[in-house]
């Protein structure tokens, strides 16, 4: 395409009206935002994300069906909304005694407006049941068609929908009908890029025709390991035709700060970026430049630690977090990779100050501080860890009310702003 007509195209673009943004959604355009990741975008590292300024951030992937029949409920302890149900255990129906499996959270005063709930679906009416249920909470809906792993792929979803472009337009316009009107927020999806440039262009047209507010491609074929270089010769293109059809487009792929985001989405004419990896590793990479960039990773892993005792993160998943977060070099790294309670996890790591609440949280969590982990099974253990603690005057019924983070001494790491939008030119 000659440059005079690449100018004319733009000029006519510009000059299309945007999908309208419903008033309960939000638009993507000129937002930094953290990629939906399986395990690493759990709440704790959604907090992180937004505490160094994330503009927005996306859940894990989480299939319609383990969401159908859930119920939802607000913990007030953690203060965040649940969706939980009883497993199975292999049996047709599950034991009533038998614990509550949560299967999604999210927090409604820090998430609320920023958090978009990615679903995993290759049926059009699941897809529905499972959006209605968390669509009240969130600021919108996105579907996974770019996931590459087989657990997303084995049953037709994730990247599997690239190959059945019917199923999938039929489920972003059951998503469209159904969930819009009734809710008002927007629906979205993630893509990756086809083999060829002609096969990506057919696709992103049909999908973009269906009343989506946004599309995010991940600049990778779904052959494509994370280690290879992202493909960003079809970024462009696409960009150009959700401009034409009036939809946000977010690139993926190798973005590693804030800044090199709106760097990139200035060169490829795309209306703002998503980042995964790297804020997998320090989510202080939504910070600006000017706003003093990349922090050390001790302060950063301070931060996420605070943000996953507050929520009372189920621990094996804080440790994975951790391994992520701490350097392999560092010293500290092998002894954390062993730990078994958030008490000697803030042992280790210095965090003095924190250790009262990382007891209460192992004993909230079932989890014996002083005891390398070992599940505690009854009220004695219990009142026996918090005698140790130094805490046998305060041995409290259970029932009674968490005290605050003042009224325990300690110190709330005081919120970062989030930082504003940034004005991507489209």
């Amino acid at each position: 395409m000659s440059w005079l007509a690449r100018a004319v195209r733009g000029i006519m673009a510009s000059e299309l009206k945007k999908v309208p943004i419903p008033r309960n959604g939000v638009d993507y355009r000129g937002k930094v935002v953290l990629a939906p990741m399986v395990r690493s975008g759990e709440l704790p590292s959604r907090l992180t994300a937004l505490h160094y300024g994330a503009d927005l951030v996306w859940g894990p992937e989480t299939v319609d069906r383990s969401m159908i029949g859930t119920t939802r409920r607000f913990n007030p302890d953690t203060k965040t909304i649940e969706w939980t149900r009883k497993p199975s255990l292999g049996a047709k129906t599950p034991p009533a005694d038998v614990k509550d499996s949560i299967i999604y959270r999210m927090h409604p005063e820090k998430e609320k407006g920023k958090l978009i709930f990615q679903i995993g679906t290759s049926n059009p009416d699941f897809a529905v049941q499972a959006a209605r249920l968390v669509a009240a909470d969130v600021a919108g809906i996105d579907v996974n068609a770019g996931c590459p792993k087989p657990f997303s792929t084995h049953d037709g979803m994730g990247a599997a929908l690239l190959r059945t472009p019917d199923k999938l337009v039929a489920i972003l316009e059951a998503l469209v009908q159904n969930i819009v009107p009734e809710f008002e927020i927007g629906i979205s999806v993630k893509i990756r890029i086809l083999e060829t440039a002609a096969e990506t262009e057919t696709l992103v047209r049909r999908l973009v025709a269906t009343g989506i507010t946004g599309l995010t491609v991940h600049c990778r074929t779904t052959p494509m390991r994370p280690r290879e270089r992202a493909i960003r010769g079809q970024l462009r293109m696409i960009a150009d035709i959700c401009r034409e059809a009036g939809v946000a487009c977010l690139m993926n792929g190798d973005v590693e700060t804030r800044d090199q985001a709106v760097d990139l989405a200035q060169e490829y004419g795309v209306d703002g970026a998503m980042i995964a990896t790297a804020a997998e590793k320090n989510p202080s990479c939504f910070r600006s430049g000017t706003d003093g960039g990349i922090l050390p990773w001790e302060q950063v892993v301070e931060q996420y630690v605070r943000y996953a005792m507050e929520v009372e993160n189920k621990f094996g998943n804080t440790k994975f977090l951790l391994c992520h977060l701490i350097p392999g070099k560092e010293p500290v790294y092998r002894t954390i990779s062993s730990c078994k309670s958030y008490t000697k996890i803030c042992e280790l790591l210095g965090f003095e100050h924190l250790k009262e609440r990382a007891r209460e949280v192992d004993i909230s969590l079932d989890i014996d501080p002083d005891n390398a982990g070992k599940k505690t099974n009854n009220k004695k253990a219990n009142d026996s860890a918090l005698a140790a603690g130094g805490n046998m005057a305060e041995s409290r019924p259970k029932l009674q009310a968490k005290k605050g983070l003042s009224e325990r001494g300690v110190s709330a790491q005081t919120e970062a702003q989030p930082a504003e939008a940034i004005a991507i030119p489209a």
